[in-house]
């Protein structure tokens, strides 16, 4: 089995997440149709139980990573994994295409945001609470390199979760892609951006690209984008954390379409 290899901060992170070990109870709750974010192999088990199980989950769109057998035990809470563990989701992820229907069953523009590689829960749980507060019609997060829908992204939504639709799709770019034939149009949020935050027209379909803490956009997202919209700045601190970037961004978009 080739999986990809897990870092440790993806090991440390999956631990505030719901947990699923042993393979009959991954089994049966991929068997289920249960949403998991990604499961976890000890490393060098190559048997073809576990080969099957890594099928299985990489049919149902989960990420299937590589992991020392030891950080795996660290991470059982029972000690009993037989060599698999599963992180589930704290929600059912929606589709961008419910996105849209919802926007239009609402007569209204669409309003998503978009976070490229985002790695800290408590600011996705901030941005799903801001962008149902700001009546966003959505929020779309990557498969890989990002955090998912996990207890704690639940807990710092304060409850947003349960009426925010998040989708997690297997590629940003082709999902920019698609939303542009759609007649949306993409902002990304960047320091250096082209357009200030108040010459941006937000009243149109918009999608609002949020980009990783601490580099920002990718490069192939930011080429992606319509604009680049930059945050008026006036203090020595150059950046914006990112969920406050996202909210402010959503209120502007809030006012334009009040």
């Amino acid at each position: 089995m080739n999986q990809k290899k897990i870092s440790p901060r993806e090991a440390d992170d999956a631990l505030s997440e719901g947990l699923i070990e042993g393979r009959n109870a991954v089994t049966e709750a991929l068997r289920s149709g249960r949403t998991i974010n990604k499961v976890f192999l000890a490393s060098g088990d190559t048997d073809r139980a576990l080969g099957r199980l890594a099928a299985m989950a990489k049919d149902a769109g989960a990420v299937v990573v590589s992991i020392d057998r030891r950080k795996l035990n660290e991470m059982s809470p029972t000690g009993a994994h037989q060599g698999i563990i599963a992180s589930v989701a704290a929600h059912e992820y929606a589709s961008v295409d419910d996105m849209l229907a919802a926007a239009a069953e609402r007569g209204e523009a669409p309003l998503l945001v978009l976070c490229d590689e985002l790695s800290d829960p408590h600011n996705l749980g901030a941005i799903i609470r801001t962008a149902e507060c700001a009546g966003a019609h959505g929020v779309i997060i990557p498969k890989r390199r990002s955090v998912g829908l996990t207890a704690v992204v639940g807990k710092a939504s304060a409850g947003a979760l349960e009426y925010m639709p998040v989708a997690r799709v297997s590629n940003i770019s082709s999902t920019i892609r698609d939303l542009k034939q759609r007649g949306v149009w993409i902002f990304g949020t960047a320091a250096d951006g082209a357009t200030p935050l108040h010459q941006s027209d937000l009243t149109v379909p918009a999608a609002i690209v949020i980009g990783n803490e601490g580099v920002g956009m990718s490069r192939i997202v930011a080429e992606a984008c319509d604009f680049k919209v930059s945050i008026p700045m006036k203090g020595h601190i150059s950046s914006l954390n990112a969920s406050a970037a996202a909210a402010i961004l959503l209120y502007e978009a809030v006012r334009q379409r009040g």
